[in-house]
């Protein structure tokens, strides 16, 4: 007999709004007696909220306004190295991002490669890093390539026939731009850069380690400073309300200006365009492509040569540095198997009720329930449970446990959206067998779908735990000298400007996610498999 269709969905639900709700209802009980009027006529509060939204703003037009031509140029040539580029902007998407700092400070920064560059041709050194700009590039490396990338698929999907009528009629390349790429283009690109606003406005890392002092403080990076610096809890639970509130708007207006294409997909291949050729053309793509290699390329290759130096064996015979690397696989592993359980025990309920009980909008909003996390960020999550157990509890002695649980929630949409896919396709091919044999539960797992379900379900544990592994966010408030991860060992090497330490800790920190990422994937995936798909 097999369970409800709600059970597994309901204690997946019930678990995400306990610690969601709890949080939340520990944060609104504080606010009464925290003089929330007083808080919120600072004029501080409003400074921050002023920079995060100016921030988070410039950061996407900058994201949005390199990667067009970037996509552009990927769409229209094809060069050595093509498909490496392509696998690098994945790439972005899952390094840690203090590793992606580093990496950019190496290359930006006061010792950095540009400007040692600019002291061997007899120039000034030139300090831009830090501040707004720093910010700007941080978030420009993280999002212009998932921008492109995004940008991309959407030109692949113009048939064929289209450029081979533009052909017919000689066109221009800003003639294709207007009639042709513009219309592919728009269809997209409200969503990809309202969640672009959204990851930018809710930034940690990069505005805590390039933000360079308090005048570029976002409202993620002052809680952290009111909860860890100053425990002023007042001010910590005004700025969290506020931030939840922005984002619960900013989130509704995403939702808004996503529109999915239905345009279908082509085969991707290089058609015969009329602005292929041209020294114009050529000359806009090639800048385009050289801007991403001194973007995203150089900050990767930067972290890869600097690990290799004289304090490799003294940073690496540390046992505090052995004893994160633990902590911190312990920590990704049970995130990510934890996400994968809840995402696994949504979408069991879902496609009953998409494909048994005939109700699909049903079906759409408990797998949306799951992407309703990114409406409370990590930190105010975070700083709710703080409030929340600071009083029965040692906050910090719980550090490990805390930092799944919020890494874990934070991975839920990324599971549901990589496993939910799959998990209907094996649906629809085997639920009428599978009702007709009586085959149900573990046993239709292990006979009927795990073939098909196997990557799918290792790439979804692979990202959630590779994102764990890098997290910094959460680390930093409930952090301690006796639990730390590498992320935090690298943030604090490069806060104390130990740099030759940071590129040891940076550097294997990227080993070990991409160590994690390939044993996850390609030991329960089945490499061996791929052939078969």
């Amino acid at each position: 007999m097999s369970l409800p269709w709600w059970l597994p969905a309901g204690g997946a639900l019930a678990l995400v709004t306990g610690v969601v709700g709890g949080a939340l209802l520990a944060l609104a009980l504080a606010a009464p007696g925290l003089d929330l009027a007083d808080n919120l006529g600072d004029a501080y509060l409003w400074r921050v909220v002023w920079f995060t939204l100016l921030q988070a703003t410039l950061s996407t037009l900058l994201s949005v306004a390199l990667a067009i031509p970037v996509a552009r140029a990927l769409a229209r040539r094809r060069f050595p190295g093509r498909g490496l580029l392509l696998r690098l902007f994945s790439l972005s998407l899952v390094i840690p991002v203090i590793v992606a700092i580093f990496g950019i400070v190496a290359v930006h920064g006061r010792t950095g490669w540009v400007n040692d560059s600019l002291a061997l041709l007899g120039l000034g050194r030139i300090h831009y890093l830090y501040g707004l700009s720093g910010i700007l590039i941080g978030h420009a490396f993280f999002n212009m390539p998932f921008v492109a990338r995004i940008l991309l698929q959407a030109l692949e999907t113009v048939p064929p026939e289209t450029w081979r009528v533009a052909s017919q009629f000689g066109l221009k390349s800003r003639d294709l731009f207007r009639l042709i790429e513009w219309p592919a283009l728009r269809t997209v690109l409200p969503g990809v850069a309202g969640l672009v606003f959204m990851l930018c406005f809710t930034s940690f890392a990069v505005v805590l380690t390039l933000g360079g002092g308090p005048k570029a403080t976002t409202l993620e990076v002052a809680v952290y400073q009111a909860l860890r610096f100053d425990f002023d809890l007042g001010r910590a639970v005004t700025l969290a309300l506020v931030q939840l509130l922005l984002c619960g708007a900013i989130v509704l207006a995403v939702l808004q200006l996503a529109v999915p294409s239905t345009t279908p997909l082509t085969e991707g291949r290089l058609y015969d365009r009329p602005d292929r050729g041209g020294a114009v053309g050529l000359t806009v793509d090639g800048a385009a492509l050289v801007l991403t290699l001194f973007l995203v390329v150089l900050p990767l290759v930067a972290v890869a040569l600097a690990g290799f130096n004289p304090r490799a064996f003294e940073v690496l015979g540390r046992g505090a540095l052995w004893r994160a690397v633990g902590q911190s696989l312990t920590i990704a592993v049970s995130a990510g198997t934890l996400a994968l359980l809840l995402g696994a025990a949504l979408l069991v309920s879902s496609r009953r009720l998409r494909h048994r009980l005939g109700r699909p909008a049903a079906a759409g909003r408990l797998e949306l329930s799951a992407s309703l996390i990114l409406v409370v960020p990590p930190f105010v999550l975070a700083t709710g449970l703080f409030v929340l157990l600071r009083h029965v509890a040692d906050v910090f002695a719980l550090g490990m446990p805390l930092v799944i649980l919020v890494n874990a929630l934070m991975a839920l949409p990324f599971v549901v959206r990589f496993l939910g896919g799959p998990m209907m396709e094996e649906a629809q091919r085997h639920d009428r067998l599978c009702q007709s044999l009586g085959i149900a539960g573990w046993q239709r797992l292990r006979l009927i779908e795990w073939p098909g379900l196997r990557r799918a379900v290792a790439l979804a544990l692979a990202v959630a735990a590779t994102l764990s592994l890098g997290d910094l966010g959460v680390i930093a408030l409930f952090g301690s000298q006796d639990f730390a991860t590498l992320p935090l060992l690298l943030y604090q090497a490069m806060a104390g400007f130990r740099m030759a330490e940071a590129a040891v800790i940076a550097t294997l920190l990227s080993l070990l996610c991409l160590a994690l990422f390939l044993v996850i994937e390609g030991g329960l995936g089945g490499l061996g498999r791929r052939s078969d798909a």
